[in-house]
């Protein structure tokens, strides 16, 4: 695995740092000393973990990233030695209701950096947070590789597939280029939780935010098979793969898939059971809605970043579910400072990643005497 103090004084522009998962990628990349810009059309939720995390920021910048013009002066002034584009509308839900917000937000947003970048030539490096809906899923019972076939199932599917196809054809035809500054990759992750996740129609929230007024959650498809894992796992997969590709051109326009571990998909139903231990008192309902298209079966194979980029995931269903209850328990009903605990658990998360490592080092060891 890549040093990952690399990034002590880099330069990073965050797109979504308002969002949950880019609000811990935030927080993550501060620990390692970066110093962190951040764009986010607006602040969704109220809670937000942004709101509890914003000090730890040169900038942040409020504005929708289909304004070109506005983006590129940003980019320009910043100049920054890696990007990680995780904004976007996120929810499927939503995309049903809001198709063209989503495609413009999704699709062309990524378009827009993809154009400014190549427009620019910097020497930057950028990463582009898809999704695992990307892929054709039909409910087979599979796990899904990098190679298989892109689908289309909703509005949200659709415009994470278009946007991958345009990052494929700038690569090939003008970030590929000898004279071309910039690599770039492609990470496609499952569904994260983790605390200050506030979004509408999430499993998680929707249980927290049930739960803190003691009142029964409705679940609407207990028997979806999802590949949990917690933020933490696919933030550092990124950060991994951003500095394997800046020290590698072998792996520059690469997709890889981050995923828990193979063991650990679990079906909603077994899920909420977990939550509902943790944290005590919490009730809920299943009721069955054929409203939208939501598959059944997804399930990613992860053996690709273990041997380009030596990442795996180090973190059970159960310890995932824990961290995630805990902090949600310390924010409401704690004194403790939110930010602390924070990171605290990205702290704990390296130890068990180090510990992992070091297992594997000594495995590999007395395998050869």
């Amino acid at each position: 695995m890549l040093k990952l103090n690399y990034y002590k004084n880099k330069k990073v522009l965050i797109t979504g740092h308002a969002g949950f998962k880019g609000a811990w990628l935030s927080l993550a990349l501060k620990t390692l000393g970066a110093k962190i810009y951040g764009v986010s059309k607006e602040i969704k939720t109220k809670p937000s973990f942004y709101i509890e995390i914003k000090n730890i920021f040169i900038k942040s910048i409020f504005m929708d990233i289909y304004d070109y013009k506005k983006l590129e002066i940003i980019i320009k002034r910043i100049k920054p030695d890696f990007i990680f584009h995780l904004a976007g509308q996120s929810l499927v839900i939503d995309s049903y209701n809001e198709p063209l917000n989503t495609f413009k937000t999704n699709t062309m947003g990524t378009i827009n950096i993809l154009n400014i970048l190549k427009e620019l030539n910097l020497k930057t490096t950028a990463i582009f947070i898809t999704s695992d809906k990307v892929y054709d899923n039909q409910n087979q019972n599979k796990k899904f590789v990098e190679s298989d076939k892109l689908g289309i199932n909703d509005p949200y599917s659709a415009s994470k597939t278009l946007a991958e196809y345009a990052i494929n054809l700038y690569f090939k035809t003008f970030l590929k280029k000898k004279s071309s500054k910039i690599r770039i990759g492609i990470a496609r992750a499952g569904n994260v939780i983790g605390g200050g996740d506030w979004n509408d129609n999430r499993l998680i929230p929707d249980c927290i935010k049930s739960w803190v007024k003691n009142k029964k959650v409705v679940i609407r498809n207990k028997n979806s098979t999802r590949p949990w894992q917690h933020v933490l796992e696919p933030i550092f997969g990124y950060l991994i793969f951003a500095l394997n590709i800046k020290k590698s051109i072998l792996n520059n326009g690469q997709a890889l898939n981050f995923g828990p571990m193979q063991d650990q998909n679990y079906k909603v139903g077994e899920i909420i059971k977990l939550l509902s231990k943790r944290w005590g008192r919490g009730q809920y309902n299943f009721k069955k809605t054929d409203d939208y298209y939501e598959s059944i079966l997804l399930s990613l194979n992860i053996k690709k970043a273990k041997k380009i980029i030596d990442w795996s995931p180090v973190l059970e269903v159960k310890k995932t579910i824990n961290l995630t209850i805990d902090w949600y328990k310390c924010y409401y009903f704690s004194r403790k400072n939110i930010l602390t605990l924070s990171k605290a658990q990205i702290f704990e998360y390296l130890q068990i990643v180090n510990k992992k490592n070091e297992k594997y080092k000594n495995k590999k060891i007395r395998s050869r005497i």
